[in-house]
């Protein structure tokens, strides 16, 4: 008697078990849609979305970069030359970068461009230019052939990103748009100028 008695508690006891939450715990590790969570968490391509999406949220509370400083652009430059004027609303933008992101080399640049068209350097067609990436530069001329160097990045091929290797450290970049001959347009397109660190 005192055996079945026993045995009706352990039954009771292990009945409960399954509809408590421990139950309901074991259960959970059991269903394959909880085992697939798992695989999605230590999966290198999530870690990295991870990694970016906190990236990303810091960059959001970054306080504004300076403007660089630019001479007021004029529709004709005084030797003469007409400057290709820019479709009205046009701009450029970084597509992947925003200010007050940290990333590692090599850094990739992907320019956005939207209200005109990308043309390689050398070909004069109205509505298009094509991009340079301004490294670490804080003042520039708007009425002047944009010069070509490590901090003026040219992409006369109408290549619409990059990589970068920049020194470990804070480093500023801009987007401008320029014509056939590397001067930019009237008006000036141009992005936001941002700071990224480099780890």
């Amino acid at each position: 008697m005192k055996t079945l008695a026993l045995l009706t508690v352990a039954g009771t006891v292990l009945a409960g078990c399954a509809g408590s939450p421990h139950g309901g715990m074991h259960a959970m590790h059991n269903d394959p849609a909880h085992a697939s969570m798992h695989a999605m968490h230590n999966d290198p391509a999530h870690a990295s979305m991870h990694a970016e999406h906190m990236a990303m949220m810091a960059a959001m509370k970054a306080p504004p970069t300076a403007p660089a400083q630019v001479t007021e652009s004029t529709p004709r430059l005084p030797s003469g030359y007409q400057k290709v004027a820019a479709a009205p609303g046009a701009r450029v933008y970084f597509l992947n970068l925003r200010n007050g992101m940290t990333v590692s080399n090599p850094v990739k640049v992907v320019f956005g461009l939207s209200g005109m068209g990308v043309a390689p350097a050398g070909l004069e067609k109205a509505g298009t230019g094509h991009h340079h990436l301004l490294v670490d530069v804080a003042a520039w001329d708007a009425n002047a052939p944009l010069p070509a160097n490590d901090n003026f990045r040219h992409f006369g091929l109408g290549q619409t990103e990059t990589t970068v290797n920049l020194a470990p450290g804070v480093h500023t970049l801009q987007l401008v748009l320029a014509d056939q001959n590397h001067i930019p347009h009237h008006p000036v397109v141009s992005s936001e100028r941002i700071t990224i660190t480099v780890k």
